[in-house]
């Protein structure tokens, strides 16, 4: 009997999701005994200080710390929160990979892998025909977990750069190489991108795929390659 490894999921650790928190009770800590003199600061410079920076400079400092330590972990459970759901869970199995992202999952077959990588901020997994299965945004501290997963089961890990990085070219409205229709479809997901229409923008480039022009995105431009 052939023996498999045990499936690996890869996430944000809840360790530096916690750092994030205690960072931001820490800070406010820190604010607890700044806060009064910046309030005497900015009294002195402008002859008054803000609302909200008086009120807090007002509080004896047995309140001061506390109530803002709550603050700022408030503030630290919040930006962890957003950080965890940016990110994908991603579950590598012997036979299967299954992402979690963007409130939904995909799995793919491990027959259907030809490439598997992270490209700037994407995790990508790529068929042999150039389809990408799965292309979502990772944080890049996960590089080397999702690297050891894959290895760890066989899969063709190729690294940090896309195979094809030199195929890329950046997009310009009109140019002769697209014709009319891509065009249009890599306008619309410029729109969703910008409007922050994620399932619009995914959309637009499942069909540009089955016209055998694969997307990405570097800052606010996007990059094609012909397949």
């Amino acid at each position: 009997m052939v023996k498999h490894e045990p499936p690996v999921t890869v996430r944000l650790p809840d360790a530096w999701l916690w750092v994030v928190i205690l960072l931001g009770a820490s800070l406010g800590v820190g604010a607890a005994f700044a806060v009064g003199p910046v309030a005497d600061w900015t009294n002195r410079l402008f002859d008054s200080a803000p609302g909200p920076l008086r009120l807090v400079a007002a509080l004896p400092l047995a309140w001061a710390v506390p109530v803002l330590t709550l603050v700022g972990a408030s503030a630290g459970a919040w930006l962890a929160g957003v950080w965890r759901a940016e990110n994908p869970v991603v579950e590598v199995g012997a036979d299967s990979v299954v992402v979690h992202a963007d409130g939904g999952g995909r799995h793919v077959g491990r027959a259907q892998f030809a490439e598997v990588f992270t490209d700037g901020h994407d995790l990508v997994l790529r068929g042999a025909d150039g389809e990408e299965h799965v292309r979502t945004r990772v944080d890049s501290g996960l590089a080397g977990r999702l690297r050891s997963a894959f290895e760890r089961h066989g899969y063709p890990w190729c690294g940090t750069v896309d195979p094809h990085e030199s195929a890329y070219t950046s997009w310009v409205d009109h140019t002769p190489d697209l014709d009319e229709s891509a065009h249009a479809l890599l306008r619309k997901r410029r729109r969703a991108i910008e409007d922050d229409r994620t399932g619009a923008a995914d959309a637009a480039r499942e069909e540009l795929w089955a016209r055998g022009v694969s997307v990405r995105d570097r800052g606010k431009s996007q990059q094609y390659r012909t397949v």
